[in-house]
């Protein structure tokens, strides 16, 4: 038996072996054609131009972060009125959107008062009046007319302050 299974590994490996001699030509030929190929020029490196160094030129100026002078100018300016948010009021459901999300559109009387009509982000009409508040920076209604609505906010100066600045939502035809 182990006999029989050392001459089939014998044949085996005579067979394999057998395969690898025998007739070249072909590649010999192909080797012949490829050598007798006129041999090509090799591109010439391409020239390169000098690094230029870049030069920051804007250390001088004001950093993009830091507070404008403007604002810290405006801010020591501001000796009158002390001005600051009520941080303890019950907040009203319309300081829950950004004031350039609302918009007027159309007021009401009722019983001698001027009532604005208000329309969320969400499509909610909303009735306000003068006091109420509306807008994400304390914006205080100030005005009411037919046409629009006064209101003064009150936003942080950029230098640990607080300033009033006034807008107006005016009525949006639809």
């Amino acid at each position: 038996m182990m006999g029989a299974k050392r001459t089939a590994s014998l044949v085996f490996w005579a067979a394999l072996l057998g395969g690898c001699g025998g007739d070249y030509a072909d590649i010999d030929a192909y080797m012949a054609e490829v050598r007798a190929r006129p041999v090509g020029a090799i591109e010439p490196i391409p020239a390169f131009k000098p690094y230029q160094s870049f030069t920051y030129s804007a250390q001088s100026l004001r950093a993009p972060f830091d507070v404008p002078l403007s604002a810290r100018e405006a801010a020591t300016l501001q000796t009158g009125k002390v001005v600051k948010p009520d941080l303890l009021r019950a907040r009203e459901f319309l300081e829950r959107f950004n004031i350039e999300g609302l918009a007027m559109v159309g007021t009401l009387e009722q019983k001698g008062t001027l009532w604005v009509l208000i329309q969320d982000e969400e499509a909610g009409v909303h009735r306000v009046r003068t006091g109420n508040y509306l807008g994400r920076n304390h914006g205080r209604i100030v005005a009411v007319a037919e046409t629009e609505v006064s209101v003064v906010e009150i936003v942080p100066n950029g230098v640990g302050g607080w300033i009033e600045r006034p807008r107006t939502i005016k009525l949006t035809e639809q």
